[in-house]
């Protein structure tokens, strides 16, 4: 009883014959026949793709590298020289190219190796429409979620290529102002007048005022008094003009001529005249400070006083001592008409009494 119920639950498969086993191994042989060259043309055509997509990614990622070592050896090359610290700084140029340098490996790869990819999965026969379809979607809703970030990055991508500022420039972004200390593609941060840092998002910059780029204007106005001969405090600040002009740092430091660009303000005591002069961006500060100290100098020697401000404090015995005594009062004498009205009226002797 047992016995038939375990040949009746596990049977024992059936033998093959050998013409069937040879048959089936023929069908195998067949078919491994039939698509072996479609397999190998597959396989070489992803090894074609492969190599050709790291080689292309190596190639780029090392000419870009050394584009960007030769853009920092020339900054570096002129480092020293007078027009060096102007026109070239050498973390400026280093740190603007690195940022470019690695946007353009990240895209070069980007492209290459998803073109690469796309390539493989159509080398297996895959339909692609409804894959690039649903990146599509993916690609809008993270750029919907993320639109700050990608605004900050495509805003920092741009500063950095149009040069727009750079490490060592003074700027007022608007939301904060300061020496700018590092450039990043999504933050800019800035060291404030206090020593503070501003972190700033290139997203929320809307306008940029430069003032190290270009060049800058020293503005001094001096005033005198009106009697002065006019071509006589000309001459006299020609004279420091010229000085000023050569004699070190400040030959560097200008741009132009100092101009003496005429009267600013005419008043019945004083008038003012006002002094400029084209400078270094950021040395405007400066020029300013030694052209007063200069033409003070100058007007002192030539006798040409200068004027303007509070006045000066008069001294206390300088004054009228009167000045501050009340007017003499009718009522201090006793036998003035006033203090005599004034006077209460005496009782009569009869209510004395």
């Amino acid at each position: 009883m047992s016995w038939s119920v375990l040949l009746a639950a596990d049977p024992s498969p059936e033998p093959v014959s050998l013409d069937e086993a040879a048959k089936q191994a023929g069908d195998a042989a067949g078919w491994v026949e039939e698509n072996w060259s479609t397999w190998l043309n597959t396989s070489l055509r992803i090894a074609l793709i492969l190599v050709v997509a790291l080689v292309l990614r190596m190639f780029l990622r090392r000419a870009l590298t050394k584009l960007i070592e030769r853009m920092n050896r020339s900054a570096q090359a002129v480092e020293g020289t007078a027009l060096g610290g102007l026109l070239v700084n050498a973390e400026r140029r280093r740190q603007r190219s690195e940022a470019i340098g690695s946007v353009l490996r990240s895209v070069s790869s980007f492209v290459i190796l998803g073109t690469a990819g796309l390539m493989i999965l159509g080398a297996f026969k895959i339909d692609l429409a409804p894959l690039l379809a649903s990146a599509g979607v993916a690609g809008v809703a993270i750029g919907f979620g993320a639109r700050n970030l990608v605004t900050d990055f495509l805003s920092g991508v741009f500063m950095i290529m149009e040069d727009q500022y750079g490490v060592g420039d003074s700027v007022d972004a608007g939301v904060a102002s300061g020496e700018v200390i590092e450039v990043g593609l999504r933050v800019t941060k800035l060291r404030g007048d206090n020593g503070e840092i501003w972190y700033v998002r290139n997203g929320e910059i809307k306008r940029i005022g430069n003032l190290s780029q270009g060049w800058a204007t020293a503005t001094v106005d001096v005033m005198v008094r009106s009697s002065e001969d006019l071509d006589h405090v000309r001459s006299v600040i020609g004279e420091v003009a010229d000085d000023l002009a050569k004699s070190e740092p400040w030959n560097e430091r200008l741009w132009g001529p100092v101009e003496v660009l005429g009267l600013n303000e005419v008043l019945l005591d004083s008038m003012t005249v006002r002094v400029a002069a084209k400078t270094m961006p950021g040395k405007a500060l400066g020029v300013e400070r030694e052209l007063r100290w200069r033409i003070k100098q100058a007007f002192d020697m030539a006798g040409i006083r200068i004027v303007g401000g509070l006045p000066p404090a008069i001294e206390a015995s300088a004054l009228d001592p009167t000045a501050g005594m009340a007017a003499p009062s009718a009522y201090a004498s006793t036998t003035s008409p006033q203090s005599i009205a004034a006077t209460p009226i005496a009782p009569p002797a009869n209510l004395a009494k």
